[in-house]
């Protein structure tokens, strides 16, 4: 009897410890989840970020690299076509417009991978402005493959441009493995890394022209009797689309089953320019949360130039700050650099802006190091010759004095 009880007491223990340790590990994982989802700009004095339905998010300031909403932004995900952002930008830097890219069987395999092509055939003459609107504005793989073989020699070759860009532009989280965006394991890039790339095609003025085309034709070619018209697929630029967003400067999107849909895109209202980036989200709902990103940044930021009045100013000075701040909430911080001061712009210690200043001390102690240098130079060019020959001349003066005196007091006794 007492051996039963024993069993019973110690079964009913062992299923507490059970309950315990799974209410634990329900609660870990909860919290964990939690943190993933986190919006990481959601802090005391920022206006408080939309929840969104897609894993990574990022909406940067263009011309300070402010980020005003960030959601799992350092998370590597996979990037779909907006690797073509990255391809056209290699190009444009490494090509001319101009240049004759003939298509090869690089290009040709390209029609027949199963994703958007415009039907290119061996042999067959196009430029590279041709080629390039081709990317941008129906994502054409087919080009994508016969631009990067014509500018880097081979696909890898081009492959490793686009890393070395990466790498120059500060992203730290990026791999490329391809031009197409097309699905590869090793391939990856974090919302954040995506945004900076955005942010140096933009500055490329032939990459806006292109990217804002509503649409473009090409012309018939040496294999084609008929023209080639393109419409540009994005939908935030389609004027006469529903989701047509007013100050849309162009952008990129795309969709794999291991990446799931991705967006890229620029804005530009009332002299502010945004960057949103979306990474794995759902096809549906993408181009929705792109708005609604980008309407909480316009509608919840200001841009303010601090820099105006500060005649050191080299470069900078502008800062993002949240719309109900003043330029009061903004505390600089200086530091020396090699160019000059670096500042920077904070607002309750996130980082809104910086600047580049003279810096005139440092100029005014070279000048003044500068003249005590040429003083102790004169002392010791002075100081290396000999003083007889002053000694001489004066000796000398002294004695036609004397008797340039006798002279006039005989002339005067006569």
């Amino acid at each position: 009897m007492k051996k039963k009880k024993i069993l019973a007491g110690l079964l009913v223990f062992s299923l507490s410890l059970s309950l315990f340790f799974q209410t634990g590990v329900s609660a870990a994982e909860d919290t964990q989840a939690a943190q993933e989802n986190a919006i990481t700009t959601n802090v005391s004095g920022w206006p408080k970020g939309p929840e969104i339905s897609s894993t990574a998010a990022v909406v940067m300031e263009e011309s300070t690299n402010t980020l005003l909403y960030a959601k799992n932004m350092n998370q590597t995900l996979y990037p779909a076509a907006a690797v073509k952002i990255m391809t056209i930008l290699v190009c444009l830097e490494n090509s001319s417009l101009e240049d004759s890219v003939t298509m090869t069987e690089t290009g040709v395999s390209g029609v027949t991978d199963g994703g958007a092509n415009i039907s290119v055939q061996l042999d067959e003459v196009m430029t590279m402005e041709q080629c390039l609107y081709a990317i941008m504005l129906v994502s054409a793989n087919d080009i994508a493959l016969q631009v990067a073989e014509h500018v880097g020699g081979s696909i890898q070759g081009f492959v490793d441009l686009m890393n070395q860009k990466a790498q120059s532009l500060g992203c730290k989280n990026t791999l490329f493995t391809n031009p197409t965006g097309l699905p590869d394991e090793a391939q990856h890039i974090t919302a954040y890394d995506m945004a900076l790339i955005m942010k140096a095609a933009m500055a490329n003025e032939q990459f806006r022209t292109i990217a804002s085309a509503s649409s473009y034709t090409i012309s018939a070619t040496n294999m084609s009797e008929g023209e080639r018209a393109l419409t540009n697929n994005f939908p935030l630029l389609d004027a006469a689309g529903e989701k047509y967003y007013e100050g849309c400067l162009g952008g990129k999107e795309g969709a794999t089953s291991a990446s799931g849909s991705t967006l890229v895109c620029a804005a530009q209202r009332n002299g502010m320019t945004l960057i949103a980036v979306i990474l794995q989200g759902d096809s549906e709902t993408t181009d929705d949360e792109a708005i609604t990103l980008l309407d909480y940044g316009f509608n919840n930021f200001q841009k303010l130039s601090l820099g105006e009045t500060d005649i050191n100013l080299i470069s900078g000075g502008t800062v993002v700050i949240p719309a109900k701040a003043t330029q009061a909430d903004v505390k600089v911080s200086d530091s020396e650099g090699e160019k000059g001061i670096q500042r920077q712009y904070l607002y309750r210690g996130i980082q809104v802006g910086t600047a580049l200043l003279e810096d005139v001390q440092a100029e005014d102690t070279a000048a003044i190091t500068e003249g005590e240098e040429n003083l102790q130079a004169a002392y010791d060019f002075t100081a290396e010759k000999s003083q007889v020959p002053y000694y001489v001349i004066i000796g000398t003066g002294v004695i036609l004095f004397i008797l340039l005196l006798v002279l006039m007091i005989k002339v005067i006794r006569s």
